[in-house]
């Protein structure tokens, strides 16, 4: 199977595990902040305008603390995730009702939409879909082992 290579859209800048957000839309903003700070939003407003368009279309809430809002946008000059753990919880509608303390934020170019988006899509929700990967994520001690847990090819194992 062709991979997908995470690290084309995720780096250690773009991880924070110490979000200090107390809700959707501060850790939306704090999270964009990392993709603004490292060139890959180009417009801050307007981004979060979006993925909160978005949030109102449907629950990004996976369950088990995890959520992944994700935004198409002209404001996106580079597609990228952007990761945010935090010591406490932040209410999300999520499927299993509960609030979240990991946050997965897609920042997608509108031209992206198509191809790139699905493949990231796709690697993270098989990612997410493993409770041992959930589990390693909700205790990683550091960003360079968030990042490892990402660049995993799920299908090798």
């Amino acid at each position: 199977m062709n991979t997908f290579d995470i690290s084309k859209v995720l780096n250690q800048n773009l991880i924070t595990l110490d979000l200090t957000a107390s809700n959707k839309e501060e850790a939306i903003s704090e999270l964009t902040d990392l993709l603004v700070a490292e060139g890959a939003v180009n417009d801050k407003e307007a981004f979060v305008e979006d993925v909160l368009i978005r949030e109102t279309e449907g629950m990004t809430g996976l369950g088990q603390g995890v959520a992944i809002p994700h935004g198409k946008s002209k404001a996106v000059s580079t597609t990228s995730l952007a990761i945010g753990v935090s010591n406490h919880f932040i209410e999300w509608e999520s499927l299993d009702g509960k609030p979240v303390n990991t946050i997965i934020l897609f920042a997608v170019r509108d031209q992206d939409a198509d191809t790139l988006h699905i493949k990231l899509l796709q690697k993270v929700a098989i990612l997410l879909a493993d409770d041992e990967f959930i589990e390693e994520l909700h205790k990683a001690k550091g960003k360079k082992q968030v990042l490892t847990l990402f660049e995993r090819n799920p299908e090798e194992e």
